[in-house]
């Protein structure tokens, strides 16, 4: 088991635990701590999406940091375990404005367009070795879920892996020991 920490705003120190499953890792507070710094414009009363939650990371700093709302999408292998800590660590945080959405990442991005949910930060932190990322920007753009000022932030083992359309630009990319985090931000 992980244990990791809010890094700011208004659960700062509050542990969040997470998951040691093989091919899953979280995103450590050096690289998180960095990423918010960069965001830090785009958070208060953003609405955010983490697509692949697993233990509710990068939401949780969101929503810690002045986010209005955040969809946690718990994945499927996750959500396989008799106990999914992203339930655990909203509740004892405390958390009351996320929603956990149990279901797969493609169709947890057709919910949200189902519901005409306009996203401001989307994180896509997939499981390494996958396609996903391309997957899910792909599908992203084309329900148009993303707002306009919205940004769609990246981490992956490889940068190769790190797949978008002709239509973003790479706001920020630095790689962090064997993670690569790419923030991008769609052209009107």
């Amino acid at each position: 088991m992980w244990i990791m920490k809010v890094i700011s705003g208004v659960y700062k120190g509050r542990k969040i635990e997470g998951y040691d499953i093989n091919g899953t890792r979280p995103t450590m507070d050096r690289v998180k701590e960095s990423l918010f710094a960069t965001i830090q414009d785009y958070l208060n009363d953003s609405i955010v999406l983490d697509l692949f939650s697993g233990s509710g990371n990068l939401g949780i700093e969101a929503i810690s940091e002045g986010a209005k709302y955040a969809y946690l999408v718990l994945a499927t292998l996750v959500s396989l375990l008799p106990h999914p800590v992203i339930k655990t660590n909203i509740n004892n945080i405390g958390i009351n404005n996320c929603e956990v959405l149990n279901m797969d990442y493609l169709k947890a991005i057709k919910y949200l367009a189902e519901k005409e949910v306009k996203l401001d930060l989307i994180f896509l932190d997939p499981p390494y070795q996958t396609n996903f990322i391309e997957k899910s920007i792909k599908l992203i753009t084309q329900l148009n879920i993303l707002s306009k000022t919205g940004l769609i932030i990246c981490e992956s083992d490889s940068i190769d892996r790190i797949v978008f359309p002709e239509n973003y630009q790479i706001i920020k990319e630095k790689k962090y020991g064997d993670k690569w985090v790419v923030i991008l931000k769609q052209i009107w």
